[in-house]
């Protein structure tokens, strides 16, 4: 029996639009709402997100069976981390701050097993594997890893075209917040030089024929990530969307209380 087959990898080398969500509150309860939403990828943040291996399974357990992907972004690109996270079943992994070609050649090196990579031969005792009830998951489960790379500095897109010669990527994906901080611009990535750089970045990529990426809540520029051809796209977070809703649901009806009150007096 083979090593699963990545549905989100497949649609990635099809050409296909795919809509992601970012997790960020390391709340299984969270991530199994959004896992009914619709999505087609669902990221678990574990670079930003209150998150170590144990919460990451949990919502991984919690996505168990919905028809969207799950993709986790860990804390840092190291050898060690990525092998946790592939253990305990992942198949696409995003990773952060990637700048060179060396870098990613590594980052390849990492989610594979010899002779190609360096991934630890321990799945027997992981739930990659189905607990060792996968019969042939040592000898299938590289076909099915998705490593994506992500560019968030200018250093990052100064090496882009030797980062997308690396063999071994399936896709590369901008994040316009840090690009920001990197150029400058600290909590404003819609600044024009940023958006410009991002766009750049993007067109470069699909230019290449690999995937891009990207996350942005703005819809205008969701749209225009999607007519330079990025594919996948993550249009949100849990984070925000719920401070949003409290907000408003707050402010209506506190607002209100304080307008009656005023009404009496």
């Amino acid at each position: 029996m083979p090593a699963p087959t990545n549905t989100f990898k497949q649609r990635l080398k099809a050409g296909e639009t795919q809509i992601g969500f970012w997790l960020g509150m390391g709340s299984a309860n969270a991530a199994e709402i959004a896992g009914g939403a619709g999505f087609d990828w669902l990221l678990i943040d574990g670079e930003h997100g209150p998150n170590d291996l144990t919460s990451l399974l949990a919502q991984m357990h919690a996505l168990q069976g919905v028809s969207a992907s799950t993709v986790i972004r860990p804390v840092i690109g190291e050898s060690w981390v990525i092998k946790q996270i592939l253990d305990i079943g992942c198949q696409t992994i995003l990773v952060p701050m990637v700048d060179s070609a060396s870098q990613a050649r590594e980052l390849v090196r990492a989610v594979n097993y010899p002779p190609k990579g360096i991934r630890g031969v321990g799945a027997a005792l992981a739930r990659a594997s189905n607990h060792n009830r996968t019969s042939d998951y040592l000898h299938t489960a590289d076909d099915e890893v998705c490593l994506l790379v992500q560019i968030e500095s200018q250093k990052g897109l100064a090496n882009l075209d030797d980062i997308l010669a690396v063999d071994g990527i399936d896709g590369v994906f901008i994040g316009p917040s840090d690009m920001a901080a990197d150029m400058g611009h600290l909590g404003n990535p819609t600044h024009p030089e940023v958006q410009q750089a991002v766009q750049d970045g993007l067109r470069k990529i699909v230019t290449a024929g690999m995937p891009a990426g990207v996350l942005m809540a703005i819809p205008e520029l969701v749209e225009k990530y999607l007519q330079i051809g990025a594919t996948f796209v993550a249009v949100g977070t849990d984070v925000t969307t719920f401070a949003n809703a409290t907000d408003s649901l707050a402010n209506k009806w506190k607002g209100r209380q304080q307008n009656t009150i005023k009404g009496v007096y």
